[in-house]
């Protein structure tokens, strides 16, 4: 007969295979190819205020090369988007996409076509341009201390490693005395990736001070033609394995070192490659040889570029259009409401009646 502490032995061992599984179970369910800076919560306020986010409102592809998934939702919502995404009474929100349909709708004859939805498509756009001009004036004023309306390297040095958790009086002693900074190899390699993105933001003549446009410029590329081109570049030496500067489907599609190796994680890359085979071949390789260069990967990511705003209103439409009018009714958009707004509306088609 086993002895009680041979018995709590036995349990304990137990437990701890037990909880070995579920940590395995964790680690190994996690979604591959996720941004690590879009899904890592911000450390402190003032990290997320001065540090370029990966996600850029309205812009087609992550700053890391990953698409933005919420794309169509940022375009068609604008600043309403999170309104969506607080309220989910499905009530409400037909209503708000059947007021924002008529909106869309400029010459009220029921239905939307690519040119009102181009136009609208162009306006949200505008309105994450503007929004982001708002939020930048905040974060300009937290890392210009004298307030003299420019920020050099060295001050906004200081301001992000004190908000990576490093002392900012002793951190801002040992620049001005040139002294060596111990600083770790990961958020040495960030400040190095940073000053290169400071460097393209500092407007002619060079004197690595930004005023406030330009630190727009750094935290938010696509405000900017050169800060533009720079990001498409780090994109296409990310994503680029034979160093030609262009960009094969093979390449494009390739999965980023760390998958996983489980049935679930592995339906997600299937997903993952399968999106961005479609955008790469549909949207981006314009001329469809195969090949996307920086040019095309510039217009792909130009969130003002009109040509862009049409075919995407174009293929929108045809996401939703069931009746092949080339046109969106009501109905269509409240049916396809997740893919227009985030939110599956439920009993569309009967509510739509009653609201009318």
């Amino acid at each position: 007969m086993m002895s009680r502490q041979a018995f709590l032995c036995s349990l304990g061992s137990l437990y701890l295979s037990l909880l070995f599984v579920f940590l395995l179970m964790d680690v190994y369910a996690r979604p591959a190819n996720n941004s690590a800076l879009k899904d890592k919560p911000a450390d402190s306020k003032d990290e997320n205020e001065i540090l370029p986010p990966d996600h850029l409102n309205g812009v087609k592809m992550e700053m890391d090369g990953h698409l933005n998934k919420e794309f169509h939702q940022e375009v068609f919502l604008g600043k309403e988007m999170e309104e969506f995404e607080e309220d989910s009474e499905p009530r409400k929100n037909r209503k708000k996409l059947m007021v924002i349909f008529s909106k869309v709708d400029i010459n009220n004859d029921k239905k939307i076509g690519a040119k009102e939805m181009q136009r609208w498509i162009m306006e949200k756009t505008d309105e994450h341009f503007q929004e982001a001009v708002e939020e930048n004036k905040m974060h300009f004023r937290a890392v210009d201390p004298d307030g003299d309306g420019h920020v050099s390297w060295d001050e906004y040095k200081i301001k992000f490693l004190a908000s990576k958790g490093f002392n900012e009086k002793e951190i801002a002693e040992k620049i001005r005395n040139n002294e060596e900074l111990k600083i770790d190899e990961e958020t040495q390699e960030v400040l190095d990736n940073l000053k290169d993105r400071w460097y393209q933001a500092d407007n002619p003549p060079p004197d690595l001070l930004l005023n406030e446009e330009e630190f727009l410029s750094f935290l938010h590329p696509e405000h900017s033609r050169g800060m533009l081109k720079f990001m498409v570049k780090e994109i296409i030496r990310d994503l680029d394995q034979d160093g030609d500067k262009k960009l094969t489907l093979s390449e494009f599609i390739s999965l980023p070192v760390g998958t996983v190796e489980n049935q679930q994680a592995q339906d997600i890359d299937d997903d993952w490659v399968k999106d961005r085979k479609k955008e790469f071949e549909e949207v981006i390789d314009a001329n469809h040889d195969g090949i996307v260069t920086m040019e095309e990967l510039e217009e792909y990511m130009d969130p003002m570029n009109e040509y862009n705003a049409l075919n995407e209103a174009k293929q929108m439409i045809a996401v939703a259009d069931e009746n092949q009018n080339h046109h969106l009714e009501l109905e269509e958009i409240l049916k396809y409401s997740e893919y227009f707004t985030g939110s599956k509306l439920m009993d569309y088609a009967r509510n739509v009646h009653e609201e009318f």
